[in-house]
């Protein structure tokens, strides 16, 4: 029987094309709008590594100044980095399973052969346990050993698009490239990988691309690295020289750690604050005792990932959406009325008000399913000038998820949209139209 109304609830369709057409296109842009405007909320919302998330920690201490707290709108609020010194300090103890303190760099590459020009390159200085702690994709080899870590080998891994601009993209492990004044051996190539959010850093902005390469924390001070991410600081310190910023009170690292258990996280929150009381012997951390471990999640939410604009711009699509369907009622309660006759007819020959609802609700549905497919094409070119408009900011894009919420989005607009002209046309009563058949 479902079948049987399926069949011509296709054939009213056809019967009136271009009607059935503007039903679909109605349908079709709000689903572009509203779906665009789901999927990006979704993509900014979700978590970047659930397999993972509640396991790794980002570590906040508070060593900024006594009188004056680092945030003074959120003045409960520890920095959000770390000084050099901390960050070694975190990264002295054994309770994590992995752990890594980082910075951004920009660094000079210069490939070799005729006509190759250097470039600038963004860089993250980091120990080897960041890729197993993010779960980042390589394409070949891996990366470098805790014996690079320790002594500050000349070690690099490339992304894919840097190894692909030096070696055409063939595996390139063993190779040496030239940064800055050394030559570093390629331990890994990353496959593509592109987080729609860079969890791991959220210092700056949350959606630029990953590093271009990655090379060990323990060459930052023989190569005197400069950071080019954010630096904050509370206290003049005396000289120029790097060891000078390397010991000052100035805040540019990001420190994470990852934390099996329970008890881990108890004993590292203990290590973290024991440290923070030994240096305060020494003169420093004077304000009272506020060191932070944030999840992922919690980390994500302390820096305010989600704007206010990607929360009002789901709202205004959702509306978008009820609106199109609210504006489709009066097309089609005329067009299922102008077949009140016919309705008369099937009702005089045994049909129920239940399947002449059926019937034309299952129309309103197939509109509405048609009407989803034009809109996802909609809500897919959408979201590329998006894309287009920041650059390598954001890489917005549809997946399965999303295909499927596009989908019921269209099912809820044909029900909005057809729900009170479906029940009209079964109420229509068949003597009426006998008469006059």
């Amino acid at each position: 029987m479902l079948d049987y109304q399926l069949r011509i609830a296709w054939k009213s369709l056809k019967r009136s094309p271009v009607l059935s057409t503007l039903l679909v296109v109605g349908i079709g842009l709000g689903i572009g709008v509203s779906t665009a405007f789901v999927t990006t909320y979704y993509l900014i919302a979700q978590d970047p590594i659930p397999s993972k998330s509640d396991r790794l920690y980002y570590v906040q201490m508070d060593a900024w100044e006594p009188d004056s707290p680092w945030d003074d709108e959120r003045p409960e609020e520890p920095p959000d980095q770390l000084t050099w010194t901390d960050a070694m300090g975190a990264m002295a103890s054994d309770v994590p399973a992995a752990k890594s303190a980082m910075f951004k760099a920009n660094l000079t590459v210069h490939p070799e052969g005729v006509g190759h020009r250097p470039f600038r390159a963004m860089t993250r200085v980091c120990t080897a346990d960041f890729f197993s702690m993010f779960e980042v994709p390589f394409a070949y080899g891996g990366a470098w050993d805790a014996v690079a870590d320790r002594d500050g080998e000349t070690v690099v891994v490339l992304d894919h698009a840097t190894n692909l601009k030096l070696f055409g993209g063939e595996d390139s492990v063993g190779r040496a490239v030239r940064i800055e004044d050394r030559t570093f051996t390629v331990a890994g190539v990353l496959a593509p990988w592109r987080p729609s959010i860079k969890f791991f850093d959220l210092t700056q902005s949350g959606f630029s691309e990953p590093e271009e390469l990655y090379m060990p924390l323990a060459l930052t001070r023989p190569m005197e690295i400069a950071t080019s991410g954010n630096t904050n600081g509370w206290k003049f310190y005396a000289g120029n020289e790097y060891e000078d910023f390397l010991a000052s009170e100035s805040t540019w690292m990001q420190m994470w750690v990852e934390l099996e258990t329970p008890e881990q996280v108890e004993a590292y929150q203990a290590y973290l604050d024991a440290w923070a009381l030994e240096q305060r012997a020494v003169g420093r951390f004077q304000r009272p005792l506020n060191n932070r471990l944030r999840t992922v999640t919690e980390w994500m939410a302390a820096e305010e990932v989600m704007p206010d604009e990607a929360k009002t711009m789901l709202v205004v699509g959702l509306l978008f959406l009820v609106v199109c369907s609210v504006n489709l009622i009066g097309i089609l309660l005329g067009k299922f009325l102008a077949r009140a006759p016919e309705v008369g007819v099937r009702r005089a020959l045994g049909a129920s008000r239940t399947w002449v609802f059926v019937q034309h609700i299952l129309e309103c549905e197939l509109i509405g399913v048609l009407g989803g497919i034009l809109g996802l094409g909609l809500s897919m070119a959408a979201l590329a000038g998006i894309n287009r408009l920041f650059g390598s900011e954001v890489a917005f894009g549809l997946d399965l998820n999303m295909v499927l919420a596009g989908l019921f989005l269209s099912l809820v607009a044909g029900l909005i949209a057809g729900i009170y002209p479906s029940w009209r046309i079964c109420r229509v009563p068949p003597a009426t139209y006998l008469k006059i058949q």
